[in-house]
């Protein structure tokens, strides 16, 4: 299944159609370099949240286990922290993980489709992770993280690009046995997928001890 990944996740998809340029491969300090990036200054500017640009990089090449998910949310922006919220104790809890564990980025990488908050809609809604974020950088992160053995793939954005999923989020989560042990899609761990998780019990019954226990396995069971 790991080689399975690994050619998948390089697939031309909608969500990431371009690679990254070539130079940005060998560059040292990349999430240095990601967090210095300011490309969605103006279409930021442009939301209702007016907001400027604050990428949240979180990795480090000796990572085994990755996190991918969508983009930062408002209070990660404020805190330059990932998964600062309410969403991150949810995520945590799936991974059988504390914060201490979760934020040693020696061992675990965040890497989500969009690295800044994206901003509000004027209706108060999440807007997606811009596209040019995973085009521009993500096939340099896959590149400088050469350790990774388990990878989360967290919400459909990141699912698209990396497994080349079509279906419904819903759909590809249930078919995680089709990607573990390396890989394992999961919905977003927002309150708003609350009545998800209570109309789909098999998430918690059947996928969530396996990913514990794999999550144990790559952090030497040290969670």
């Amino acid at each position: 299944m790991q080689e399975h990944f690994h050619e998948c996740r390089n697939i031309q998809s909608a969500v990431a159609p371009c690679p990254a340029p070539a130079y940005l491969w060998a560059m040292p300090a990349l999430a240095d370099k990601i967090a210095a990036c300011r490309l969605c200054t103006e279409a930021f500017a442009a939301t209702a949240t007016g907001h400027a640009p604050r990428p949240v990089a979180w990795f480090a090449p000796s990572a085994h286990v990755r996190v991918i998910g969508q983009a930062p949310g408002l209070r990660v922006h404020e805190s330059g922290l990932p998964f600062n919220d309410a969403s991150g104790n949810r995520l945590r809890l799936w991974m059988g993980v504390d914060r201490e564990t979760f934020y040693d980025r020696a061992r675990v990488a965040i890497t989500p489709m969009a690295f800044c908050f994206p901003g509000y809609d004027a209706r108060g809604a999440d807007l997606p992770p811009p596209r040019i974020c995973a085009e521009t950088w993500h096939d340099a992160v896959d590149a400088a993280l050469p350790e990774v053995r388990l990878t989360l793939l967290v919400g459909a954005h990141a699912q698209r690009r990396y497994l080349g999923a079509k279906s419904r989020m819903t759909e590809t989560v249930r078919g995680w046995r089709d990607h573990a042990p390396a890989v394992f899609p999961l919905p977003h761990p927002s309150w708003r997928n609350t009545g998800w998780l209570k109309q789909n019990p098999w998430f918690e019954t059947e996928l969530l001890p396996v990913l514990r226990n794999r999550v144990a396995e790559e952090l030497g069971g040290e969670t």
